[in-house]
């Protein structure tokens, strides 16, 4: 039975949709939840129905892309609470048009909620984090980040920026007992209102995709894992790398690429890296026996 009684979570973006979902079931397993949304009177109504459960939970409508005003909220549920065992970064916004019609200032929008917002309540938790030898952190994807979405260029940019700060975070993290995790989920919630046909909400509904998110925070969470989930569906999304080829001398071209391009993309004996060294550890190996030189790092 998975627990959490004691704990205390902040959870962005939890006024409505897939965060309410999260703050939800969080609070009815035991966890003091943070009900974390710009819309104030959103956050407050959450806050409130969690409590009139039998549930603890306060609300704060900080913007997750000013940094100051995370690190207020922050400071202040520590003052309050103690702790903070679990963040949960699921705010987020849609700016969707296609890359050549796209302003800037949109994309920077998008970036600034999804990708600044997670790194500014990550970083003001991490200390404390640290100190307590406890931590568990999600941060939220999609496949429109995974694997590209037409008209969402900011979006599919901002997605794919969680997998790279959940690699090392999950790296920095280790010795502290803090988990770092990637939620991929596929949900009907007003950010995709429009985009799903109607017969298809039932079936994404947001609480579909919530037992996922509380493993990925328990206390026997994984670390360094993507989770996609959707109507009740769980998998688990890796990136690979294939065994390629080593080219030497005069193959050494582009034309011998081009030429054994099937050979580089071909899947058998790809592999998941532990980290970039081990990317370069391999390529120097590979080099160094195709040439007939001593194996660096082998000693």
């Amino acid at each position: 039975m998975i627990s959490f009684d004691g704990r205390v979570a902040i959870v962005t973006g939890a006024g409505a949709g897939l965060g309410r979902a999260h703050a939800m079931a969080l609070a009815a397993r035991g966890v003091h939840v943070v009900v974390n949304d710009l819309g104030e009177a959103d956050a407050a109504a959450v806050a409130a129905e969690i409590v009139g459960a039998g549930g603890r939970a306060t609300a704060h409508a900080a913007d997750v892309s000013d940094a100051d005003a995370v690190n207020a909220m922050v400071g202040g549920v520590l003052a309050a609470l103690g702790r903070v065992d679990v963040v949960v970064n699921n705010a987020g916004i849609l700016r969707d048009k296609t890359f050549q019609k796209l302003a800037l200032d949109d994309f920077r929008a998008v970036l600034d909620v999804h990708l600044m917002g997670s790194v500014h309540l990550t970083q003001a938790v991490w200390p404390a984090m640290r100190e307590a030898g406890y931590g568990r952190v999600v941060f939220t994807s999609s496949a429109s980040g995974l694997y590209g979405n037409f008209g969402q260029s900011n979006y599919g940019a901002a997605k794919a920026a969680m997998v790279g700060l959940m690699q090392v975070l999950s790296q920095e993290g280790a010795r502290y007992d803090i988990r770092v995790n990637t939620l991929a989920p596929t949900a009907t919630t007003q950010m995709t209102d429009g985009l799903l046909p109607p017969e298809a909400a039932p079936l994404l509904a947001p609480e579909t995709i919530t037992p996922g998110l509380l493993w990925l925070v328990s206390d026997d969470a994984p670390s360094g894992m993507i989770l996609a989930a959707g109507a009740g569906c769980f998998s688990e999304t890796l990136i690979m790398e294939t065994r390629g080829i080593v080219l030497t001398g005069d193959d050494l071209t582009p034309e011998t690429v081009a030429a054994r391009a099937s050979d580089i993309r071909a899947h058998a004996g790809a592999e998941r890296l532990d980290n970039a060294f081990a990317q370069t550890r391999n390529f120097a190996r590979r080099a160094a026996a195709a040439q007939g030189l001593p194996l660096p790092w082998d000693q």
